[in-house]
């Protein structure tokens, strides 16, 4: 099943959103960054600087998602996605490291002291512009089940959460006047930068493993291989198919399912076959926006050559 037109354009007007949101932001937090010197703030910018080219990247590689499988190109240009997002995990995570070793090495030279109160409230309010651009792309991508927007919505999430615990880190020192943490009010913009690194990291981490995976046909994830025996396997168990074998792989946003039937017996009807398909497409339907299904009887060799 190939996408239309309509979700082609709405997979770019998400895209967009992103991007334009992301570009604000870094405008923003290089300006607080320079002006505060702030770690944590540079974090943020250098992260969000690297999310704003991946964007760019994922709007030009849009309109090859979409084109048809051929017998060249049998998996059509899907790939390409995974590729794609393996390459931004892999960024994400040098650019993370990076930022963790630089921190280290600051707060070993004594830290350094900044303006708290001020990058509170800033978080503060990109938390806030974070929770309605997830929520305007969450909107978008409900019809669209997208890899790259869903990806999106994920770094968004990140940087929402980011935001909101360095609010609340950055106005510890309103709240504690004891002498023994004026000792780590340094350390404290680095430490936090450091902490946010390491709990960033699991999530490009995470889509490096699962582009692997769809670039060298590998099964996805056992959830999802699972899902999906639930789905079909009721089904033709049902009209008297239960010797089943599944072959599921992915290759960026699509599924491709092939299930082999073995037979009792020499006769097949084609119309059966053809109906029983269709009814499980439309289970399918119900769960996976992007996939191609075929029912197969499972033909096993005996030595018989004769016909």
């Amino acid at each position: 099943m190939h996408a239309s037109k309509s979700q082609q354009r709405s997979e770019k007007a998400a895209l967009n959103i992103s991007l334009w949101s992301s570009a604000l932001f870094v405008a923003v937090e290089l300006v607080m960054a320079v002006i505060t010197s702030s770690q944590a703030v540079l974090l943020d910018a250098v992260y969000d600087s690297v999310e704003l080219v991946m964007i760019l990247v994922s709007l030009t590689l849009i309109p090859l998602l979409y084109r048809p499988s051929n017998e060249n190109r049998p998996f059509g240009y899907l790939q390409v996605e995974s590729l794609f997002v393996v390459v931004k995990g892999a960024i994400m995570v040098s650019v993370t490291v990076g930022l963790i070793v630089n921190n280290i090495e600051i707060m070993l030279h004594g830290g350094r002291k900044i303006n708290f109160t001020q990058i509170a409230y800033f978080e503060l309010f990109a938390c806030v512009i974070s929770l309605l651009v997830i929520f305007w792309l969450h909107r978008l991508n409900r019809s669209l089940n997208s890899p790259i927007v869903t990806m999106e919505i994920q770094e968004w999430k990140i940087d929402a959460v980011a935001s909101i615990g360095m609010a609340a880190a950055f106005f510890l020192p309103q709240l504690i006047q004891a002498s023994w943490f004026e000792v780590l009010r340094p350390y404290l913009d680095q430490g936090i930068t450091v902490v946010l690194s390491i709990f960033m990291l699991p999530t490009p981490i995470k889509a490096i493993v699962t582009g692997l995976r769809d670039l060298f046909l590998l099964p996805p994830e056992q959830e999802t291989v699972e899902r999906i025996r639930d789905i079909v396997t009721p089904i033709l168990e049902q009209r008297g198919y239960d010797q089943l074998y599944f072959d599921i792989v992915r290759t960026g946003r699509k599924l491709w399912i092939s299930v082999y039937i073995t037979f009792n017996k020499d006769d097949i009807s084609l119309v059966r076959f053809r109906k029983l398909q269709t009814l499980v497409i439309e289970e399918l339907k119900k769960e996976y926006q992007d996939f191609y299904l075929e029912l197969l009887p499972d033909i096993q060799y005996t030595g018989d050559t004769e016909v």
